[in-house]
């Protein structure tokens, strides 16, 4: 009779939890909600993976489809625990090239910062209102890469 290693299941499995849950259960945007719910499903699936037959990256890998397509195919009402946390720098980037694009061309977007205020979003509203884009104040690459365009 062979003996069983139970240090991986014990404690494999909810370091690989943790860790998943901290760096992906969040998510506004479909991008976002997709990679959060393939990190999400792929934790869920190693602690599966660690307590059935199943190894554990095939569990995490079966997690990972699942919890991604269930990103994908939800929407901000359905699922929305804010900003990822591995966002904020690429994010606060975005919205300070914004700000800086948009306070060049006229809009008062306030300090360039990095910081999404009030006054960010009011300067993004109006000029997606004046430049016949979809209103909904918030940063893009493609709000962004339009405000270069016009500068």
């Amino acid at each position: 009779m062979t003996k069983r290693n139970i240090f991986m299941p014990r404690v494999t499995a909810p370091l690989a939890v943790s860790a998943s849950l901290v760096l992906a259960a969040c998510g506004s945007s479909t991008e976002d909600r997709t990679l959060s719910g393939a990190g999400i499903g792929a934790a869920a699936g190693t602690a599966v993976g660690a307590v059935t037959g199943l190894s554990l990256l095939e569990g995490a890998a079966i997690g990972a489809v699942v919890g991604g397509a269930t990103g994908a195919l939800t929407d901000e009402s359905d699922v929305n625990l804010g900003k990822p946390i591995w966002r904020d720098g690429a994010q606060s980037s975005m919205v300070r090239d914004t700000q800086i694009g948009l306070n060049r061309l006229g809009y008062d977007a306030g300090p360039a910062d990095g910081v999404m205020g009030p006054r960010t979003r009011q300067a993004i509203n109006t000029f997606q209102a004046n430049n016949g884009l979809p209103v909904d104040g918030r940063p893009s690459q493609s709000l962004l890469d339009e405000i270069n365009r016009q500068s």
